[in-house]
């Protein structure tokens, strides 16, 4: 107790140093268990990456408070032929540093989200490149038809090209080998936020970008500065709201919100986010990582995934760990996502006997012990153990390896595990993203296909299941796009390359005058957020 209550003074005089801000300004005080990896736009694809970047980058299009896609830096777009999508921009824009925005940095932006470091490439997903019409019409060419370039488009980030020219930073920050640049320090987009201070692991400043050029909107609420605190302890964010030395907690343990939901000084919204909680398997090594099992993978038969299905009771862990704050789930895909399809979603019921059974008839019929890797942030801290409860009890030894997101996500780029627990959610909010990004066979770093199993980290290829991909990635004809997403879902049903746990309904804590809106990728706009 005598070390939080000094972690909690820290914090405190950091905020309150903090808050020497003009006595006119909105200062809204944020506080998350995660810290933003990188602040380069086309680098990681971290959930807690994208939140922060989505306040300072924009792109050609963005979804509205009703999720609808409006023209955002394009004012308007035409297809002239089958193979191009031309885009008219938006003129006198500025960037954070006072430099234009052209036609040129939407050439050089698509370059740089189509490099091979990019985890970013299916944001322009079908595109083989950009081509400057004048300074304010730029041509997509296409590699292939894209029926919902648009959607993908969403989440596309502009950057600055004589920004990045001038700072070395051309190319996008290699993650994955822990690569320090410019673009992973500093930023510079067109956004309602515009970077401050970055003190990584100790707290990130992004202020008001007076110069936006929708600083007019009618959605856009009153906060003018934004402070982000990465506060590790879970009782340390919580006592900083309840006592209001911060006003917005994004991660509040579900076992804590009828608590807060009882403090009249806090407001707790709640709302379903399109992110699927799921484990996943190595099945392409022939000996399996971090196991007892030697000269063999007990992942590649199908019986013992079908096991892991069958030994996870879903409601259990609704009831237990997410305190009834998620939606047991069989699909990787939610119903906010293009080609979601009900059929799909169905799952194998809790039979621990039947699980057993399956062990025994794929040759393990005393088990094996393998590691389940985990990030140590909420929920997934509190999941890893009740799984790792739930499978010891069928015979399949699971040893929890729980750490810092920071150490997690590398691990997993370089497929570095054998079993892990992840959440996703599709920005594009189309099949596709997900599909292609998690189980299309991995590209191994090329690049090819955009995204092509960027995120694929178990590494599972089945060719049929590419086949659909492929199929659907260039179908124009939306009915029959979604005939085809429904077969590959099903496919992934029946082989269960992944075992999809819930859906999560996600609560946002903040104190009672603070207004904000919860859209569907859990991302928190600041500039619609209000202080009364």
């Amino acid at each position: 107790m005598k070390l939080q209550a000094l972690v909690f003074a820290g914090i405190s005089s950091l905020l309150l140093l903090a808050s020497a801000t003009p006595l006119d300004a909105k200062t809204l005080r944020y506080a998350t268990q995660d810290e933003p990896q990188t602040l380069d736009p086309h680098s990681a694809n971290l959930a807690v990456t994208n939140r922060l970047l989505s306040n300072i980058y924009e792109g050609l299009v963005f979804r509205d408070k009703d999720w609808k896609i409006v023209p955002w830096l394009a004012t308007s777009w035409t297809q002239p032929d089958a193979r191009t999508w031309r885009f008219k921009l938006r003129t006198n824009v500025k960037f954070h540093d006072g430099s234009p925005f052209t036609a040129d940095d939407v050439v050089f932006s698509v370059e740089r989200a189509l490099h091979q470091f990019s985890q970013l490439k299916v944001s322009v997903q079908g595109v083989e490149r950009a081509r400057k019409v004048d300074d304010f019409t730029v041509d997509f060419i296409m590699r292939e038809p894209n029926a919902v370039l648009l959607n993908h488009l969403v989440f596309f980030r502009i950057m600055s090209k004589t920004w990045a020219e001038k700072n070395k930073a051309t190319i996008p920050q290699n993650y994955r080998d822990k690569e320090e640049t410019f673009s992973s320090r500093n930023a510079n987009g067109t956004g309602p936020f515009m970077l401050l201070e970055r003190q990584p692991d100790v707290r990130t400043v992004i202020v008001e970008n007076k110069n936006w050029w929708n600083r007019n909107s009618s959605e856009r609420g009153n906060v003018s500065r934004v402070e982000l605190l990465p506060i590790n302890s879970r009782p340390t964010r919580l006592a900083a709201l309840v006592s209001g030395e911060v006003q917005f907690v994004n991660d509040p343990p579900t076992q804590d919100i009828p608590r807060l939901k009882s403090n009249s000084n806090i407001k707790v919204v709640e709302g379903q986010e399109a992110r699927v909680q799921y484990l996943a398997f190595d099945t392409s090594r022939d000996e399996l990582l971090y196991s007892d099992v030697k000269g063999k993978n007990p992942w590649k038969d199908i019986r013992v995934r079908q096991a892991v299905a069958h030994a996870i009771d879903v409601e259990a862990i609704k009831l237990k760990s997410m305190r009834g704050l998620s939606v047991p789930t069989g699909t990787i895909m939610t119903k906010f996502d293009q080609g979601y399809s009900a059929d799909a979603d169905k799952r194998l019921k809790f039979d621990q006997a039947r699980a057993r059974q399956l062990l025994k008839e794929a040759g393990y019929p005393n088990g094996f012990g393998v590691t389940l890797d985990c990030g140590n942030n909420a929920p997934a801290s509190d999941i890893c153990p009740a799984v790792t409860a739930m499978l010891n009890q069928v015979g399949i030894r699971v040893t929890a390896n729980i750490m810092p997101v920071s150490n997690f996500f590398p691990k997993l780029q370089r497929a570095d595990t054998s079993f892990y627990l992840l959440s996703w959610t599709s920005p594009t909010s189309d099949s596709l993203y997900t599909l292609q990004s998690l189980l299309y066979t991995h590209a191994g770093g090329s690049g090819a296909g955009a995204s092509a199993g960027d995120n694929n980290y178990s590494r599972y290829s089945n060719k049929d299941l590419d086949r659909l991909i492929d199929q659907f990635k260039v179908e124009t004809d939306m009915k029959k796009r979604d005939a085809i997403i429904r077969e590959a879902l099903l496919l992934v049903n029946r082989e269960l390359p992944v075992v999809t746990l819930h859906r999560q309904i996600i609560p946002w804590a903040m104190r009672s005058n603070v207004t904000a809106v919860f859209p569907p990728n859990g991302t928190p706009y600041f500039f619609r957020f209000k202080i009364q």
